[in-house]
């Protein structure tokens, strides 16, 4: 039986503070999180992951989004004409871990955040 959801993982702006938040306003955060894996972000135009950079691991947050919210952020990043969705695991703040949704760009460019935390370098 398929799920009603789906667990998106947030590490640029469509954060909180950030200006695509917006979008998420209706759906539950779970609560920060760090991916498993290490990858590469990097902030041009707008803030993107690279996947085959595994420079550390990347900081967001969770949300549980519905199918009509997942295709708003489907639009919002060009998915897959730009950026690709994939499942990854992460980490949230308390310790679970879960499979979640994450916007990855096919290539680096721009500036390198060293720290995968684009709240704390934008």
């Amino acid at each position: 039986m398929a799920r009603d959801f789906e667990y998106v993982f947030v590490y640029g702006t469509l954060r909180r503070s950030f200006q695509n938040h917006r979008l998420l306003s209706r759906s539950p955060c779970l609560g920060g999180a760090g991916t498993r894996e290490r990858y590469a972000l990097y902030v041009g135009e707008y803030p993107f992951v690279v996947r085959d950079q595994p420079v550390s691991p990347i900081i967001g947050e969770v949300y549980k989004v519905d199918p009509a919210t997942l295709m708003v952020l489907d639009a919002l990043e060009e998915h897959p004409q730009v950026y690709r969705r994939e499942k990854v695991p992460v980490v949230l703040d308390d310790g679970r871990e879960i499979e979640a949704w994450l916007y990855f760009y096919p290539r680096p460019g721009g500036r390198l955040i060293e720290s995968g935390d684009y709240a704390g370098n934008a």
